[in-house]
């Protein structure tokens, strides 16, 4: 494709493919600010490095920036108004409420490129649900709507004009068979990460390549200043596992790929069955619920020297828990409370089981898969949590928008099964702010409230550190005991983004409002075939 421009070349195939493109955010027709002064009165502050809460603080922006965040008393005691900080151009009582920084979505993609069929749901979809859980600061890991579409995005959203997150793009490294092959040489594809560098990428996304092609790729990368994530593809990991290309200088191995073959100890590659392959769905996400049980056992000598070499190299892992969710537990995730009312008509349609799709490979799940997945996940689990333990940064990424996983839901069940993993919910806070701010390079600007940085903050109607699920669109279930009614509790209240104001609920109500038309036309389309 010698006329495309690097970081393009999957969006003009994909393109070709579906006929048309993602519908762009172009206007903002939600959110307040940013203020020539905001004041938030009274809150807890959770600040995002770890530290327990303390408060009641008073916290001053001024357009974009924190400039001050000023204790005014201790709990329990009126506060006196004369230590507070000067009138606000608009104030938000925080009085009994808790503040944290914004969220970082370290995997994620505005919409998926696979969904074919139905209506394509816009930008302003995806946008809205990142937004209105939270997440005010995202790393696109692919760029699959083409690079100058997410550049376009990238540059509206840090204008303000458009209401979504920061963007933080890393393009896809057209390296591999079975996605997009056009780089076939070391020479290739130093050129290519040129151009990208040119053309404004903050990083790079790698599937594999063929070994000389990676560690020149992951060398460049480091010459460039551009940084690299890479899910290892089960057709390049028996080359070079997530510990390999660690050691060539990648920056973060997502999902679970690559770290069990650099546990492995009596074998190279996974004991695949004969009938395997791994162009079938099915094969090649039942099989990968099988690698971490066929690798070294937690403490053996295999497994602490493999922690013990990414810890030295100041490694990253991203392990996206909650996409394979419904590897575990079918069921359960396809029933999730959410999707009736949030989930597009043709991403539902999409996650159903079809040969062909992504991550829609459940036309013969069983017993013995979810079974297997649950091991393995207790072994990927305590890996993870070891890794933190002992120092190693763990960040939380979602990568919704498949496998029955929606934009906004799918990070927050990633904070649960942090805590599932043994985090604390203070140490998940911070692998979802602070440690994924310092990952993708911008935690001088962001990820913790301090003084000087961005105003990414969110306003907690409830304590998040009780209960993740109040962080649900949908929120928590709860018995009122006075009516013995149920009720659905939601904790979040406000998205405070580079000084902007949302307010959530009317955020999920616009995306409800979507999803109702996109199941409208589609049922007018059904009456028509």
């Amino acid at each position: 494709m010698p006329t495309v421009e690097a970081g393009d070349e999957i969006a003009v195939s994909r393109l070709a493919h579906a006929g048309r493109e993602k519908p762009r955010a172009t206007g903002r027709d939600r959110g307040a600010g940013p203020f020539e002064r905001l004041v938030l009165r009274g809150a807890t502050v959770i600040d995002g490095t770890g530290a327990p809460p303390w408060g009641p603080v008073d916290i001053v922006i001024e357009g974009d920036r924190i400039v001050e965040m000023r204790s005014v008393g201790v709990p329990r005691k009126a506060i006196d108004p004369a230590v507070r900080p000067s009138a606000g151009q608009h104030e938000i009582d925080c009085h009994g409420k808790f503040v944290t920084p914004g969220f970082v979505d370290a995997h994620a993609h505005i919409g998926s490129p696979f969904v074919a069929g139905g209506s394509t749901p816009p930008a302003d979809y995806v946008y809205k649900l990142w937004l209105a859980h939270g997440v005010t600061t995202v790393r696109e890991m692919g760029c699959f709507n083409g690079l100058s579409w997410t550049l376009d995005q990238r540059e509206r959203a840090a204008a303000g004009t458009i209401a979504a997150p920061r963007i933080v793009a890393h393009a896809y490294f057209p390296a591999v068979n079975d996605i997009l092959k056009i780089l076939h040489t070391p020479e290739q594809a130093r050129d290519w990460l040129a151009r990208l560098k040119q053309r404004g990428a903050d990083g790079v996304k790698f599937f594999g390549a063929s070994p000389t092609i990676m560690q020149a790729a992951l060398a460049e990368c480091a010459q460039l200043g551009l940084r690299s994530g890479c899910h290892h593809a089960q057709t390049a990991v028996t080359r070079m596992n997530a510990l390999t290309t660690a050691q060539w200088g990648l920056t973060s191995a997502e999902h679970y790929y690559g770290l069990p073959e650099a546990l492995f100890e009596h074998r190279v590659v996974q004991d695949y069955p004969a009938d395997y392959n791994y162009s079938d769905e099915y094969f090649r996400f039942s099989a990968a619920g099988q690698t971490f049980s066929q690798a070294a056992q937690p403490g053996s000598a295999t497994w602490r020297n493999a922690m013990d070499r990414f810890l030295e190299l100041g490694f990253t892992f991203v392990p996206t828990f909650g996409i394979y969710d419904a590897n575990r537990d079918l069921m359960r995730t396809r029933r999730a409370d959410w999707h009736d009312d949030y989930t597009w008509k043709s991403y539902w349609d999409y996650f159903q089981p079809y040969r062909g799709g992504h991550g829609s490979y459940w036309y013969r799940w069983s017993t013995k898969n979810e079974i297997e997945w649950k091991e393995n996940y207790r072994l990927w689990m305590r890996f993870i949590n070891e890794y933190k333990n002992r120092g190693g940064r763990v960040c939380a990424g979602s990568d919704s928008g498949f496998i029955f996983q929606v934009f906004g839901f799918g990070f927050v069940r990633e904070l649960e099964m942090l805590q599932e993993a043994g985090f604390h919910p203070l140490e998940v806070l911070r692998a979802a702010t602070l440690e994924g701010a310092h990952l993708l390079g911008i935690e001088a600007d962001c990820g913790s409230l301090e003084v000087g940085k961005r105003a990414d903050l969110l306003v907690h109607d409830q304590n998040p550190l009780e209960d993740f699920k109040l962080l649900y669109g949908t929120g928590a279930m709860r018995l009122n005991d006075d009516t013995q009614r149920v009720e659905w509790q939601r904790g979040l209240s406000r998205t405070i983004a580079g000084g902007i104001c949302y307010d959530t609920a009317e955020l999920l109500a616009d995306v409800r409002a979507m999803v109702a038309a996109s199941h409208a036309e589609a049922a007018v389309e059904a009456r028509a075939a």
